[in-house]
């Protein structure tokens, strides 16, 4: 039988453990995650085990970051598996707690990101970042750690952190992990447990407009406009419902005017009642 990561739900908890491994000199990697794990998470997990000591690994469905009408109710939670998962991918402790540990009665301070939780995902979530700099730094308060690990499937949201950290002299280097895929393309995410046969099959289409995204960024006189209208292309004809292509500055986030230097494809549709998100390293063009 597998067995589980050990559980801890309070900070009292968490911090007596940690503390006790900061008294021994061990670094500690962290990775905050909603929970229904799968094997994109348990690659952050082990790349974080490769470099520390210990690694904690939080799962908590933040109510902060879902805004009405979203899925915070139906979110996929399954911490019984998680912990096993995390067990076999080298975590040394799972910190799950409860939305009363993590905002007692009276809170009321949040952290914002200004400008960047505003663009791309952020124009279509209003207050969604703002959920997701709280908890983190939150996070990063209560577990302390020397490194964070974080998919690049999120690309939006690693940039937004690394501001967040860099602004507010946060002890911790964010460690960005590459997006780890299905055999088809299909970038690995909680969400993908909402899809039926027949939207699973087609999901990989996103995939696709993301390759036809970048092909046009290939050609000669290639801008972000051209760009992003071959993804729309790609997906004009599919079950895929574009909700915005852009081209951006892969190292500041803001709108690309153009292709020089490195710049980042991102992509959000619906498939269905599920929303998809993904992103392309465009690279140098030009």
């Amino acid at each position: 039988m597998s067995r589980s990561a050990p559980l801890l739900r309070t900070k009292r908890e968490l911090r007596a453990l940690v503390g006790g491994w900061r008294t021994r000199g061990l670094s500690i990697g962290f990775v905050p995650t909603m929970g229904a794990l799968h094997a994109g998470h348990a690659a952050l997990i082990r790349r974080a085990a490769s470099e520390c000591a210990r690694v904690v690994v939080s799962v908590f469905v933040n109510p902060l970051q879902f805004g009405p009408g979203e899925d915070y109710g139906r979110y996929p939670r399954a911490l019984a598996a998680d912990r096993k998962l995390c067990a076999a991918a080298g975590a040394a402790a799972v910190y799950a707690p409860s939305a009363g540990e993590m905002y007692p009665e009276g809170f009321r301070t949040h952290v914002e990101v200004e400008g960047l939780s505003q663009l791309y995902c952020g124009a279509y979530r209003p207050g969604h970042f703002r959920g997701v700099a709280t908890v983190v730094l939150k996070l990063f308060n209560q577990v302390r750690p020397d490194r964070a690990y974080f998919g690049e499937k999120d690309f939006q949201q690693v940039a937004l952190l690394e501001r967040m950290a860099l602004d507010l002299d946060v002890p911790c280097r964010i460690v960005r992990v590459p997006t780890v895929r299905e055999a088809d393309g299909l970038a690995m995410s909680s969400r993908n447990a909402y899809l039926s046969p027949e939207e699973r099959a087609a999901a990989p289409t996103l995939r696709a407009a993301l390759a036809a995204g970048a092909a046009a960024a290939r050609r000669p006189a290639a801008t972000p406009a051209s760009v992003t209208a071959a993804v729309r292309r790609a997906l004009a004809h599919g079950p895929l419902k574009l909700q915005y292509a852009a081209v951006a500055d892969a190292r500041t986030l803001e709108p690309a005017r153009d292709l020089r230097g490195p710049r980042r494809l991102l992509v959000a549709a619906h498939l269905g009642r599920t929303r998809l998100i993904d992103n392309l390293a465009l690279g140098r063009v030009g």
